[in-house]
C-alpha cells in the first residue's frame, strides 16, 4: 500500500488561494498518475485534476483557469494550486495515486487521507 502525507488545506475567503501538497511513496512498484479528487458534505467525491508522470494534465471543467496541480520532477509528489476560491471549493480534498506494487503494469488507484478546504467569507 502506499503511504501519503497530504498538507496544506485550510480556511480561506472567496477569492483568495491555498496550496495543496501531497506526497506519496511506495515501498516497492512504482507511481504514475497522481491528483486529487474532493467531496462535499452530502455529495459524491469527484475528480479535479490528475498529472502523469511526463507532465500530462487534466483538469474538471469547474476548476480549470483557477486551479494548477503540478509534480516535482519525477519524485511522486504533487501540488494543486488553487487560485480565485469559491465557496463551491469547500470540500475534503483526496489525494491519489496510481501504484503498482509489483511491477506488473496491473495498476489500481489509492487514496490519501483527505485533507480540509473551507472558503467562506
Amino acid at each position: 500500500q502506499a503511504q501519503f502525507v497530504e498538507s496544506g488545506g485550510g480556511s480561506v475567503e472567496p477569492g483568495g488561494s491555498l496550496r495543496l501538497s501531497c506526497a506519496a511513496s511506495l515501498s516497492s512498484g512504482s507511481i504514475s498518475n497522481m491528483g486529487w479528487h474532493r467531496q462535499a458534505p452530502g455529495n459524491q467525491r469527484k475528480f479535479v485534476a490528475d498529472i502523469g508522470r511526463s507532465g500530462r494534465t487534466t483538469y474538471a471543467d469547474s476548476v480549470k483557469g483557477r486551479f494548477t496541480i503540478s509534480r516535482e520532477g519525477t519524485k511522486n509528489t504533487v501540488h494543486l494550486h488553487m487560485n480565485n476560491l469559491k465557496s463551491e471549493d469547500t470540500a475534503v480534498y483526496y489525494c491519489h495515486a496510481v501504484v503498482d506494487p509489483n511491477n506488473t503494469d496491473d495498476y489500481h488507484r489509492e487514496w490519501g487521507q483527505g485533507i480540509q478546504v473551507t472558503v467562506s467569507s
